[in-house]
């Protein structure tokens, strides 16, 4: 399946070596307790509630890399819109390794869907601007991996997946580093000493920090941080296209449309992941 380029099967792989081992550690006791190694079962994925179903590629991955025996049919797809009662997927084979990885499974499908969701409804809104939305890094610690992936199936971009594959200039760096022209010089050079071939964008809060940035040149994007529609709009004016510009800083639901409406190319939003209610998502067996 079509993935974005920073999902490679090895870092998927570990995401869920490493998930397992936090939640089964020496063994799922409960499961080896109660039901006998040669017992044969057979789930299905239950959708709850209507939305956008995420996560059903990691889940036939975190069936299979547990136990390879088990046989895993999905039923549907990654980025499809479903319906209360919809079935996602079915497996069958060893009880035992259906039980143990119930519960993964669904943390990652039910916070992955609620995501792709909540990317969807908002792409609703401006789909008749050219603006973007993207996420952020505004993301849960070790699970930044499956929210990114959620946020793409749903329909977003995804902005810099980190820190070392991006240079952003926030508030607090040109603060620190003495001004707008200080900040990007001396990243400029910094860059080029390391011989990193990274794209460049800058934070701006006031029109007159917009102006130092085109005086200054030499970036891929101005962010347009916490401004008022009016002053969004004119440096929309002032900028002409010669950067994309992204708006971010207290994007809402309720605000998104009006942010769009001013002619900004990207607008992020931190909220796709650290605001998002889970999709009700259950497996059952049959």
């Amino acid at each position: 399946m079509n993935r974005p380029n920073y999902l490679s099967s090895e870092k998927i792989h570990l995401f869920i070596q490493q998930a397992l081992q936090e939640d089964v550690g020496d063994g799922d006791h409960s499961t080896l307790g109660s039901i006998p190694s040669h017992r044969k079962g057979k789930a299905q994925l239950l959708i709850k509630e209507p939305g956008i179903l995420a996560g059903l590629e990691l889940a036939q991955m975190i069936f299979l890399q547990y136990d390879p025996e088990l046989k895993v049919e999905l039923i549907l797809s990654d980025g499809q819109e479903v319906q209360a009662g919809d079935i996602g997927l079915r497996v069958e084979g060893s009880a035992a390794s259906i039980l143990t990885t119930e519960r993964l499974v669904l943390n990652c499908m039910q916070r992955m869907s609620g995501i792709a969701t909540k990317t969807h409804q908002l792409n609703q809104l401006i789909k008749h601007t050219k603006a973007k939305l993207m996420d952020t890094r505004k993301t849960t610690p070790n699970f930044r991996l499956m929210e990114k992936w959620a946020v793409w199936i749903g329909g977003g971009l995804n902005h810099r997946f980190a820190l070392y594959d991006m240079v952003m200039l926030k508030d607090n760096h040109i603060d620190f580093a003495g001004g707008i022209p200080a900040a990007i010089q001396q990243t400029k050079s910094s860059l080029k000493s390391k011989g990193l071939n990274l794209k460049i964008e800058v934070e701006t809060r006031t029109l007159d920090e917009v102006q130092q940035v085109l005086e200054v040149g030499g970036v891929d994007f101005i962010m347009l941080d916490n401004m008022d529609y009016a002053t969004m709009r004119k440096a929309v004016e002032m900028v002409a296209g010669k950067y994309p510009l992204e708006a971010s800083g207290g994007i809402t639901e309720e605000n998104l449309k009006d942010v769009a409406e001013c002619g900004v190319d990207f607008i992020s939003v931190g909220a796709l992941t650290h605001q998002v209610k889970s999709l009700d998502i259950s497996l059952k067996a049959f």
